[in-house]
């Protein structure tokens, strides 16, 4: 009884292949740069790993979706794929590279099918063929697209890092702390602000808090809310808050824009906050030099 479907029996062909001589395309595909670079512990690491890739493979023969990115056998290796693709990554290869590395993986299905299938009808090799062909390329761009959600990630990771080294809470005095902000305060970016704040807060019991803006090049109406929100936080957590490093331009702009930092306390730097707040905690610094 034949199989009248376009791909004939392909689909079954090509899972057969890849289960059945699993263990043989493993041990060639262990030695493949793809594999040997990411599982350096053991070779048999490798070929673990191999073995999974090609049950994966054959699930996404076996239902015919060999064009669906979404099928449900690949599914089953994306975490896999994702650090496979993260290490390649971390190695200086670009996902041009990683694309070719995948490609390799080609070769010795088909040299298998053709070998397997001498005796058969050449219109089912062929057809075998070119469903390994297409299901190669899907695996292809699952890989390339868990190689680029990775790389976001990664970047996303990073760039959180950043922020978070960008924004340090200082511990100057018994319950006093600063947070020295440079560059653009945006919406992320006063988040973490506001985290690191709040928990400094706890961590040190402090009851003062004071937040320099000398390194913000300006002060609009966005960067004024975020600061607003950062003090009315601190305040909730029982920390008064002094903004400092309040510069001539920056006082014009607040003025011309008519913006209404309420009851905040401000200071022209963070020697005269740093000043107001030893005075509100009732501190006598011996050795400070007197101020002009």
């Amino acid at each position: 009884m034949t199989d009248d479907s376009p791909t004939g029996n392909a689909p079954r062909t090509v899972a057969r292949v890849l289960r059945d001589r699993s263990e043989q395309i493993a041990q060639r595909w262990a030695d493949l740069p793809l594999f040997q670079a990411v599982f350096t512990v053991t070779r048999d690491e490798a070929v673990e790993a191999c073995h999974s890739v090609l049950e994966s493979l054959a699930q996404v023969a076996e239902t015919g979706r060999v064009d669906d990115i979404e099928a449900p056998g690949f599914g089953t290796i994306r975490q896999q794929l994702a650090a496979m693709s993260a290490s390649r990554s971390r190695s200086g290869l670009s996902v041009g590279q990683i694309d070719r590395e995948v490609g390799a993986l080609g070769a010795a299905p088909v040299e298998i099918l053709e070998r397997e299938a001498e005796d058969a009808d050449g219109r089912e090799v062929l057809l075998a063929r070119l469903l390994w062909t297409e299901l190669l390329s899907t695996f292809r761009v699952v890989v390339i697209e868990t190689t680029l959600q990775e790389n976001r990630e990664i970047v996303d990771r990073q760039r959180q890092q950043l922020m978070e080294m960008g924004t340090p809470v200082i511990k100057l005095w018994d319950r006093l702390v600063a947070v020295p902000l440079i560059g653009m305060l945006d919406s992320a970016r006063s988040q973490v602000v506001m985290e690191n704040l709040l928990e400094a807060i706890v961590e040190h019991n402090a009851n003062m808090a004071i937040l320099d803006i000398t390194g913000v090049p300006t002060v609009d109406s966005l960067v004024a809310q975020h600061l607003m929100k950062t003090v009315a936080s601190a305040r909730l957590m029982g920390a008064d808050c002094v903004i400092s490093g309040i510069r001539p331009a920056i006082a014009q702009t607040i003025v011309q824009l008519g913006l209404d930092l309420g009851p905040v306390t401000t200071r022209a730097t963070l020697a005269d906050a740093l000043e107001l707040a030893l005075e509100r905690q009732n501190t006598n610094v011996q050795g400070l030099p007197p101020r002009a």
